[in-house]
């Protein structure tokens, strides 16, 4: 009897043994809180600091944002502007010939990190920069118009955000134009915005001042048309396809078990075991934990290297094991995620072995994403775009008890 009971504690331990340590004939099973997790294209932050959430960044060890250098973004955009403004023809540019030259400004989201650097970026650029992001905030700035220093002047700003509370909404760009339109009239000589969608709202409005310049952001398809058919001045791709293969990257590398700087070295500035080396300059932000794309400026002189859709030739078809990967998009709306974010990572993911399930929100409320964040077992590891910066917790928590 007491040899039989022995066994059963020694049988008793050893089963409990496999199931602490989650595995049994040679299989681990892996929590979904240990499991790869990656924020793309909105990073986790507070809406009204900007300060980056740190805590749900170091959620695990294989917790990493993927998007681009925003605060490099908007000065790149800013000094595409002002690169316009050396040029131009004053005569023709200041439209009611005040010797003053006025815009309008289109914010995407006052609480989003990315719409703030773009506006601060603008406004530092041309002078108009009075320590804010927020709408209305501005002083008289001045720049170079074709050899001739002109003072600048914000005449409106506002955040784009719909009838629904959708953040950069074209449609609201569109009214606002209008009215901007009516109100000002000639005092508009440029209409700058945070994204392409709003610049490209702008343009709808049946009243918008023909040949008026017009700036946007993000190279979306329709803007790099617009560009070269002469109706929208210019753009700044923050190279969509190469953080959409950065996302992927950073998931198989974190998938195949590397650590360390392999996760942000391996198929970035070398190849990795697969072959794989995405070609356009993605760098690390190690405070942050963050991989960033290059931003460059698109003009007529440049836009056509865009429109020929090549993609990166430095990724190909792989022998990588498949995973199966667990991805959320905001709002299914939003331009710049449908038109060059979805088909690089749809083009991209078969070539490194990763299956896709991706759910898309409505750009309103975060449970049009989490409600469909499920079945987290089911997947190898995650990528989340949010409907709200500071959403970060709500996801980690789902990890964190499913």
């Amino acid at each position: 009897m007491k040899k039989a009971l022995t066994i059963a504690l020694v049988m008793l331990v050893a089963l409990t043994s496999v199931f602490a340590n989650g595995s049994a004939e040679g299989t681990t099973v892996v929590q979904n809180s240990q499991k790869p997790l990656v924020f793309f294209n909105r990073q986790p932050s507070d809406p009204v600091s900007g300060e980056i959430d740190m805590e749900t960044m170091n959620w695990n060890d294989k917790t990493y944002y993927v998007g681009f250098d925003a605060v490099g973004g908007g000065v790149v955009q800013g000094q595409m502007i002002v690169d316009f403004l050396a040029t131009a023809d004053p005569a023709t540019l200041d439209r009611n010939g005040d010797g003053v030259i006025g815009y309008v400004l289109c914010i995407g989201d006052v609480g989003h990190n990315d719409s703030r650097a773009r506006t601060q970026g603008i406004r530092q650029a041309l002078g108009t920069w009075a320590g804010s992001t927020d709408p209305g905030v501005s002083q008289e700035g001045s720049a170079n118009v074709g050899g001739t220093t002109m003072p600048i002047v914000e005449l409106d700003s506002r955040a784009m955000t719909g009838t629904d509370g959708s953040t950069w909404n074209a449609n609201a760009a569109t009214d606002a134009m209008g009215n901007w339109a009516t109100q000002l009239g000639d005092q508009i000589d440029m209409v700058i915005s945070n994204n392409d969608g709003m610049a490209m709202g702008c343009l709808q409005a049946s009243n918008y001042p023909e040949g008026v310049p017009v700036f946007g952001y993000d190279a979306n398809a329709d803007a790099l048309e617009a560009i070269a058919a002469g109706r929208l001045t210019g753009t700044v791709s923050q190279n969509a396809d190469a953080q959409a293969a950065a996302t992927l990257q950073t998931l198989r590398n974190l998938l195949d078990g590397l650590t360390g700087a392999d996760v942000y070295t391996k198929g970035f500035t070398e190849p990795d075991q697969w072959g794989n080396q995405i070609t356009p300059e993605v760098n690390y932000d190690a405070e942050n934990k963050a991989l960033l794309a290059a931003n460059e400026a698109v003009t007529i002189a440049n836009v056509d290297k865009l429109l020929s859709g090549a993609r990166d030739e430095g990724i190909k078809q792989s022998e990588a094991p498949v995973v199966d990967v667990l991805l959320t998009i905001y709002n299914s709306a939003d331009n710049f995620l449908s038109s060059n974010y979805l088909p690089a990572l749809n083009y991209y993911a078969p070539l490194m072995g990763i299956n896709l399930t991706v759910v898309q929100g409505d750009g309103q409320n975060e449970s049009s994403c989490l409600d469909r964040f499920t079945n987290l077992a089911n997947y190898d590891a995650y990528a989340i775009n949010m409907v709200k910066t500071n959403s970060g917790p709500d996801y980690t928590s789902r990890l964190q008890y499913n």
